[in-house]
């Protein structure tokens, strides 16, 4: 008699453990274990305040003289120095308030100041004897009659000439005249010298007669025509009331275009010669100002 009887395997507890061992453990009750301890992470939160706080000066704490504890070597470096810097602001803010630190350095100032403008005075005496310092007003040696002409003729004169005042123009006329000339001539060679001194504008006409490399000029221009060299821009002739001259314009001076019939006023030009007469060529330390362009309402 045949049995239809079945069997089947009885597996334990302990063998299903066994076939699982690869898996991941779970405990008795059926819960994963976990092998490694878990990682604990800051909360965004945290990690700001703890930010803040590794960044306050007032926040961190010094472990040692060297070290600031906390901070990296770029944050400590700041620290030091805006430290550094407070103590220097704080330092000159107490000498700046020091009693009468102001005043003194104002009188040493106007000592230097008045000390080297009495040795340049005395450099410039050794060219000019009416520029030493140390030589008495020679309008204290006139009569009260030829100091009243010689204010007279300063006023006329100051009135013709830029840049010199009343007072050292009649100073310049009473030296010629304490030198021995006669008021007229003085008066011719004290205008002539105002008008050739460096930095005034020299009539065209005395052009000869300046001793000086730089020279200014004011005119209308004349007449141009075309250079003779491809380095010159323009060439032509400028002229005023005592004369006229030829003007060069080099390429090289970047210098303004002029026009035929323009009043000019020419800085700083190089005085020379061409084929025996003076004349003045305009370089790259030049200026050249036009007064009449622009006058609208001239127009």
């Amino acid at each position: 008699m045949s049995s239809n009887s079945s069997s089947s395997k009885v597996v334990t507890v302990d063998e299903q453990a066994f076939e699982k061992a690869d898996e991941q453990a779970v405990d008795e009750d059926g819960f994963p274990v976990v092998d490694e301890t878990p990682a604990f992470e800051a909360a965004v939160e945290q990690e700001t305040q703890a930010k803040v706080d590794a960044n306050h000066p007032d926040g961190i704490a010094d472990t040692s003289e060297d070290r600031i504890h906390g901070v990296t070597l770029e944050q400590e470096e700041r620290i030091r120095a805006r430290d550094a810097e407070l103590e220097r602001i704080s330092a000159q803010a107490e000498l700046g308030t020091q009693d009468g630190r102001e005043q003194r350095t104002r009188e040493v100032a106007a000592q230097g100041s008045t000390k080297r403008r009495l040795e340049f005075q005395k450099r410039a005496a050794s060219v000019d004897p009416m520029a030493d310092p140390e030589r008495d007003d020679p309008r204290t040696e006139l009569s009260q009659d030829e100091l009243a002409t010689v204010n007279t003729e300063a006023d006329r004169l100051a009135t013709r000439v830029d840049g010199w005042s009343r007072a050292a123009v009649s100073r310049r006329l009473a030296e010629a005249v304490v030198d021995g000339r006669d008021l007229t001539s003085a008066v011719v060679q004290v205008f002539e010298e105002l008008q050739t001194a460096p930095g005034q504008v020299v009539p065209i006409g005395k052009l000869e007669d300046v001793d000086r490399k730089e020279v200014s000029i004011k005119g209308r221009v004349k007449t141009l025509w075309d250079p003779s060299h491809p380095s010159i821009a323009q060439v032509g002739l400028v002229a005023d009331d005592s004369g006229q001259t030829r003007v060069t314009i080099w390429k090289a001076s970047d210098a303004p275009w002029i026009v035929e019939g323009e009043r000019v006023r020419i800085h700083g030009a190089a005085r020379n010669w061409y084929e025996g007469r003076v004349s003045v060529a305009v370089t790259g330390w030049t200026t050249i100002h036009f007064p009449e362009r622009g006058r609208w309402w001239e127009a």
